[in-house]
C-alpha cells in the first residue's frame, strides 16, 4: 500500500473509531435491536400483543388470535452497500462524494464492529464491482476502508437492480443493508423483493452543485457516467429555476419509493456535518 493512501486510511480509522465510540455508543445497538429475528413459535394472542405480530393463517385455522415469537439473535450482519459509480468522483467544495461516502461507511462499519456484528460490503456501479463476504474485527473494517479509497471507476452508470439480486443469492438470512449512494439510478426494480427480505436504510450524498446551479454564466458540464457533455448559461435565471425544480422532483420521487417500501433514510450535502444526520437516522429507528 503506498504511503498517501495509507495516511488516508490511517486518518479515516481514528475518526471513524472515535465517532463510533464517543457518538454512537450505545445508539448504535439500540437503533437495529431486534433487527435480526429468528422465529420460535406461535401462542394465543392476549392483551397489549402487537396486532402486526398476528400469524393469520394459525388464527384462522383455530377461529382463534394467534401471534408469532421471534427471538433476537444475539449478532446481526451488516452489508454495506456502497455506490462507486463515476458520478461519487465529484465535488465542488473541499471533498468528492466518494470521500465523504468512505467516511460514513467506515462510521457505521466500525459501529457495528464495537457491537460485534459481522461486517459486509458491495461495491458496485453498472454491475457488483466487488463484494467482500461479513466477517467481525477492526481489521476487517480497515479492508473495507482500504478498498474504497482505492477503488477507480474509470466510466459506467449506476444499477442498482444487480446489488440487490446479489445480496438476496449470497446472504441468506435477514441482514441490515446501508445503501450509500448519490442517489442518481433507477431504483425500483428489484427493490420490492430486496426491502422485505432485509431491513433497509439508505443515505443519499449530494454536492450542494447538484441541487442548485450557481451563476457562473457559460459553462461546460460533463456527466460522469454518460461521459455527456453540454454548454449550459447558468446566468440564466430560467435555467437555474427549470434545473431547481428538475433536482426536487428527482429528489420527492426518490423519498416516495423508499417510503413506499418502509425503508428509513436521510439525505445530506457534502458541506453537512454527517455525524448529526446518522444521529437523526438512528433516533428515528429508535422510536421504531
Amino acid at each position: 500500500m503506498d504511503s498517501d493512501l495509507l495516511k488516508k486510511v490511517h486518518k479515516i480509522e481514528i475518526r471513524a473509531k472515535g465517532l463510533s465510540r464517543d457518538v454512537f455508543s450505545g445508539q448504535y445497538r439500540s437503533a437495529f435491536k431486534g433487527r435480526g429475528m429468528t422465529f420460535s413459535e406461535v401462542r394465543e394472542y392476549t392483551y397489549g400483543d402487537e396486532i402486526r405480530s398476528i400469524d393469520w393463517n394459525v388464527s384462522a385455522r383455530f377461529n382463534h388470535p394467534f401471534v408469532k415469537i421471534f427471538e433476537e439473535e444475539r449478532e446481526l450482519t451488516l452489508m454495506l452497500m456502497i455506490d462507486v459509480s463515476g458520478s461519487t468522483a465529484f465535488g465542488s467544495k473541499n471533498e468528492l462524494k466518494k470521500e465523504i461516502i468512505t467516511e460514513i461507511a467506515a462510521t457505521i462499519a466500525f459501529s457495528a464492529s464495537s457491537n460485534n456484528d459481522k461486517v459486509g460490503a458491495i461495491l458496485f456501479s453498472d454491475k457488483v464491482d466487488m463484494f467482500i463476504p461479513p466477517k467481525k474485527g477492526s481489521a476487517h473494517c480497515l479492508r473495507i476502508i482500504r478498498e474504497l479509497l482505492s477503488f477507480r471507476k474509470q466510466e459506467g452508470t449506476t444499477s442498482f437492480h444487480e446489488p440487490f439480486e446479489y445480496i438476496n443469492n449470497v446472504i441468506k438470512k435477514r441482514c441490515t443493508c446501508f445503501l450509500i449512494t448519490d442517489g442518481f439510478g433507477e431504483f425500483d426494480k428489484g427493490l420490492t423483493i430486496f426491502a422485505r427480505k432485509h431491513d433497509v436504510c439508505s443515505i443519499i450524498v449530494n454536492d450542494v452543485m447538484e441541487t442548485e446551479l450557481p451563476d457562473l454564466g457559460l459553462v461546460l458540464v460533463n456527466d460522469a457516467e454518460s461521459k455527456n457533455s453540454v454548454w449550459l448559461d447558468t446566468s440564466s435565471k430560467k435555467i437555474r429555476e427549470d434545473f431547481r425544480k428538475y433536482r426536487l422532483e428527482q429528489k420527492e420521487k426518490l423519498e416516495q419509493i423508499f417510503k413506499k417500501h418502509g425503508i428509513d433514510y436521510i439525505s445530506l450535502l457534502t458541506t453537512d456535518d454527517y455525524t448529526k444526520e446518522l444521529i437523526k437516522l438512528f433516533a428515528k429507528r429508535e422510536r421504531l
